[in-house]
């Protein structure tokens, strides 16, 4: 049994991981292709299957989970799903795992739960650590991930050599600094969303080709990450999910209500909000972010599948 001061390694520390969907099943398996035992749980069993052909071993709850773990990561849809699978007394990972044994909540969620899960794991002699990514599926595939941790530096560097398996680990500061990193880096995207689809909105408006326009900004000043993840999925109308509509208005939702807390005025969240709540309107919620692009062609009573398919100028909807 690995406790909280060991070294992480395969043949110490064994890992549970709960949650193993778009991104979960992806980062699972490059821990177990490093050589470490891993335990998952997931509501959807079919979902782990991939990784129970790798050798994962499948449990029958969180709490089975934390039993069978020294670490365990968590990485689920909601702030309730959070509070459920860590938390509940009766089936969550803390009332299964021993002391010394960590937490890991890689969801994006409230700093506030980050702050009582932290609390709830010192009361029992464990630790935890708040560490939600960035980056969507692509990210998740090619351990690029960018984690923001919050809690113990001590053992933020600790588990490193897990951290390092999925991407970058960047210190944020106490339990719940990971997460208002990743809020802001949710407020950070929306906007640049927001102004990646207007643009090609406007450069499909005035008749240029989308394609050649989004290679030519690429390089130059208006250049991004969601440009290079998202601009020819868009044009391709490729919506599937690298994260979803329905995970995103969550996640600016809290960024709001941290806002209010904060007594903070960000126009730009509220609107990108507002365009990404109507997309959960008209039954669009389990597409990818970059389906924004169907909101403001509605807007417009324009249509870029015209320019996907060879097609010039504007064409209604």
């Amino acid at each position: 049994m690995a406790t909280s001061g060991d070294i992480v390694s395969p043949t110490t520390t064994r890992v549970g991981w709960i949650g193993t969907g778009v991104m979960g099943c992806s980062m699972c398996s490059h821990i177990i292709k490093a050589g470490f035992k891993l335990t998952v749980f997931n509501r959807t069993i079919s979902k782990a299957q991939p990784l129970l052909d790798l050798g994962a071993n499948l449990a029958s709850s969180p709490l089975a989970v934390a039993a069978q773990s020294d670490v365990v990561f968590s990485i689920v849809g909601y702030p309730s799903d959070v509070r459920s699978v860590l938390l509940d007394p009766t089936s969550g990972a803390l009332a299964g795992l021993r002391p010394g044994g960590v937490l890991v909540d890689m969801t994006t969620s409230e700093p506030s739960l980050a702050s009582e899960i932290a609390a709830a794991a010192a009361a029992k002699g464990c630790k935890a650590v708040d560490a939600p990514v960035s980056g969507g599926d692509r990210g998740a595939k090619n351990a690029s991930l960018a984690i923001f941790a919050g809690g113990n530096e001590g053992e933020v560097r600790r588990l490193n050599p897990l951290f390092s398996l999925l991407g970058k680990v960047n210190y944020m500061g106490e339990s719940g600094k990971g997460q208002f990193a990743k809020l802001a880096n949710q407020i950070t995207i929306a906007s640049t969303m927001v102004g990646l689809v207007e643009g090609m909105i406007y450069a499909h408006k005035a008749g240029l080709d989308v394609s050649l326009f989004l290679n030519a900004i690429s390089t130059g000043a208006a250049g991004s990450k969601s440009l290079d993840l998202y601009g020819s999925r868009i044009l391709q109308r490729d919506f599937e999910p690298g994260f979803f509509v329905n995970h995103f208005v969550k996640d600016l939702g809290i960024c709001l209500k941290e806002c209010q807390n904060m007594g903070l005025a960000l126009p730009g969240l509220a609107l990108a909000q507002q365009l990404y709540v109507s997309l959960k309107a008209h039954g669009e919620g389990n597409l990818g972010t970059q389906a924004l692009i169907l909101s403001l062609e509605r807007l417009n009573n324009v249509s870029l599948q015209s320019a996907a398919r060879g097609g010039s100028g504007s064409g209604s909807s």
